[in-house]
């Protein structure tokens, strides 16, 4: 039972990120601009698209979880500091925080690897 709970938490925690990375390719010209409006060069919308995709089917097919989850726990902590950090706003401070919580989620991946059904040999 705990295999397959494993693989139902890493579904649960990869999916808000492939459909974010799938959105932001269907929207790439207005995440362009919104990036933009932070002072980011809209050329790191290729990379976090990619992390955005790649990351959670790694995660999820449990190949390389750990690299895959170390780096969307990079990418939460860092998004969260850039984009939420206006803690006055109650939606940006509920948002940052979500990024905390979903980075330290990563890490429990981190630690622990795939434990359930995956394509890493152990």
């Amino acid at each position: 039972m705990a295999k397959i709970f494993d693989v139902i938490a890493r579904i649960s925690i990869s999916t808000l990120f492939l459909l974010n990375g799938i959105f932001k390719i269907n929207n790439y010209e207005g995440t362009v601009g919104w990036m933009e409006s932070f002072g980011l060069p809209g050329i790191l919308i290729i990379p976090a698209i990619i992390l955005e995709i790649v990351g959670p089917i790694l995660i999820i097919i449990g190949y390389q979880t750990r690299i895959a989850a170390a780096s969307l726990s990079l990418f939460c902590i860092a998004t969260a500091i850039i984009f939420h950090n206006d803690f006055s706003d109650q939606m940006q401070l509920t948002a940052f925080l979500k990024n905390i919580a979903l980075a330290g989620g990563f890490l429990f991946l981190v630690i622990n690897g795939a434990k359930g059904y995956c394509l890493d040999k152990k």
